[in-house]
């Protein structure tokens, strides 16, 4: 499928926002919080909460651009931006699904709770199932990926 092809369906994915798809988080096997604390079952994603998210108290954009963009940072105290051009690989390119190391949610959902060893990334023990599940959508609309619930 063509790039507008893709935007055709992830804008009525956003338009639409009832026939999203179903993200399932109950094969995610390793959490940074106890055991009570996993996701039972499927949960539906909503990719505008997961924009939300991800451009607010998920931080994502500190490092990964507002929206995935790498080069539209926001406004950070400048302690805070100096040590993010220091880190060491650099940030992702999350809208490049041909870079990115981790292939399916489960990978993702455990970098975003555990962090991701080997680069800056920190655990986030803060967002709820319900917010993972919205962040993984919207992370597949960023990459255009055909198949947001793997």
């Amino acid at each position: 499928m063509n790039k507008a092809g893709w935007l055709t369906v992830f804008g009525v994915l956003l338009v639409g926002g009832l026939s999203t798809p179903v993200i399932s988080t109950s094969d995610m096997s390793a959490w940074a919080e106890p055991p009570a604390a996993q996701p039972s079952g499927k949960l539906k994603g909503n990719i505008l909460r997961g924009r939300d998210i991800f451009n607010g108290k998920g931080v994502c954009y500190y490092c990964h651009g507002i929206d995935g963009y790498l080069y539209r940072i926001p406004r950070l105290e400048a302690d805070t931006a100096k040590l993010i051009a220091k880190l060491n690989p650099p940030p992702s390119d999350l809208r490049n699904p041909d870079v990115l190391h981790l292939k399916t949610n489960q990978e993702r959902a455990r970098a975003i709770r555990e962090g991701h060893p080997g680069t800056g990334m920190f655990p986030d023990t803060t967002m709820t199932d319900q917010d993972l599940a919205d962040t993984l959508l919207y992370l597949a609309l960023i990459r255009k990926d055909p198949h947001p619930e793997q």
